[in-house]
């Protein structure tokens, strides 16, 4: 689970670069800075969603205060 996790992490920051390289490359007349930053919120809330369902099917065990 902590690998998919981390490709997740790694995904969602690569389409956050590649939305400000498009933005800084095309000076924002192209979709693609859209298209780039709307893969990067999908991501993110796939991951949340990832993160949501582990913790219900019990991959995902909580720690710190109180345990």
């Amino acid at each position: 689970m902590r690998y998919v996790v981390l490709a997740f992490v790694v995904l969602i920051l690569a389409s956050l670069f590649s939305g400000l390289f498009f933005l800084v490359r095309d000076q924002g007349r192209s979709k693609r800075t859209v298209k780039a930053l709307t893969v990067r919120v999908a991501l993110s809330l796939a991951l949340f969603l990832l993160l949501l369902a582990g913790y219900y099917f019990g991959l995902i065990k909580p720690h710190g205060v109180g345990q």
